[in-house]
């Protein structure tokens, strides 16, 4: 008998590049095991998860509005209605798959799947990847099954005795990296003989960083270095044409980097966001890195996170308030440092977790 396994989340890439790797990773421990995913739909894994290979089903789901404007009122008083329709329809796929367990990554759509599933009496499980939980894990804690998290002392937020430290999953083309690979330098157009700045503000792009590039880019160019830009694709649909024209050899500007196995291999230094699922590649990346944390995260956590790697000498931090002032002087320092590179990449990785994905599935595979 086929088991079969229901995934819900996302919202963002930091939710779905883990739901991702824990469908790949079932899949590898079971071959004809059938996979289906629950998401919200308008959301980037409505589009993510089937160019992965697997079916999706939306559900018409969306958070709180902090908008106090009649619209985002309006929005608020819906959202009861909503959360009853998303549970419903929930439940009917839930009844229709009949899933052995179901996994939720955070996000909106994970909440109405996951306690459709409890109420079904279905085993369930949570992947939380914060320091800080999201508000859809913390309200689904007492009623699921199991909690896999990345961070020790979460139990302030979750059941002790659901809680197993696991690490946060990495795709699989992440831990299998080939370093400096010719198909990657030709995939991008670049040069082997020329270092590498890799810019990734995360999958929905990062203003700040966005910025510091645009008004910087012209110096950037002079430093002989090659730039990979991932700007989001809301930020790449307002660049000017006169940003666009300076693209060259050297310089390639993207809104989202599908190849992101690619983008690692060729960088030498990479400037990112600090969300965990971030974090988690790049400790297996292991390349000298800049985090910019994104200031309005929960708690700060990505401050927390980005701060956790500076305490071990393996990242430089730049707030998202200094960035505009010091974010490229730091960048030019550390490309006319390679002994401070050499520190910073053999320090990161020491904080690498691939054996994360193992312990999750085997976490699944026990309910």
């Amino acid at each position: 008998m086929k088991r079969k396994f229901i995934i819900s989340g996302g919202g963002t890439g930091g939710h779905i590049f883990p739901a991702i790797a824990i469908a790949n990773k079932l899949k590898q421990l079971i071959p004809d095991a059938e996979i289906l995913f629950i998401g919200a739909n308008g959301k980037m894994e409505m589009k993510r998860v089937p160019e992965a290979g697997y079916p999706i089903e939306g559900l018409d789901i969306y958070g709180i509005s902090r908008d106090f404007s009649p619209r985002g009122i309006a929005r608020n008083l819906k959202l009861p209605f909503v959360l009853m329709n998303s549970m419903s329809k929930a439940k009917r796929i839930i009844r229709n798959f009949k899933p052995d367990v179901v996994i939720g990554v955070g996000g909106f759509a994970s909440g109405p799947a996951l306690r459709a599933a409890a109420a079904l009496g279905i085993p369930t499980l949570i992947q939380e990847q914060n320091s800080f939980p999201g508000v859809t894990n913390k309200l689904l804690a007492k009623t699921v099954s199991k909690i896999c998290v990345a961070y020790p002392g979460l139990e302030h937020y979750f059941p002790e005795e659901k809680i197993v430290l696991t690490g946060n999953p990495v795709r699989d083309i992440i831990l299998n990296l080939k370093d400096k690979s010719p198909e990657a330098y030709q995939f991008f157009g670049l040069s082997p003989e020329k270092r590498t700045i890799l810019v990734v503000g995360g999958s929905l792009g990062a203003r700040t960083i966005n910025e510091c590039l645009a008004s910087g880019i012209d110096d950037l160019a002079q430093t002989g270095t090659q730039l990979i830009w991932q700007t989001g694709e809301l930020f790449y649909n307002t660049i000017s044409q006169d940003l666009l024209d300076k693209q060259s050899e050297t310089i390639k500007i993207m809104p989202f980097i599908r190849e992101m196995d690619k983008a690692y291999e060729v960088a030498d230094i990479i400037i990112s966001r600090a969300g965990a699922i971030a974090i988690s590649e790049l400790t297996i990346v292991g390349k000298p890195t800049i985090l910019v944390p994104f200031p309005y995260a929960a708690e700060d956590h990505q401050t927390k996170n980005a701060q956790a790697l500076v305490d071990r000498n393996a990242a430089i931090l730049i707030s998202d308030h200094d960035a505009t002032e010091k974010l490229l002087p730091s960048l030019y320092e550390l490309i006319n440092n390679p002994k401070q590179c050499n520190t910073l990449s053999q320090n990161i990785k020491k904080l690498a977790q691939p054996e994360a994905i193992d312990k999750i599935a085997e976490e699944i595979l026990k309910l």
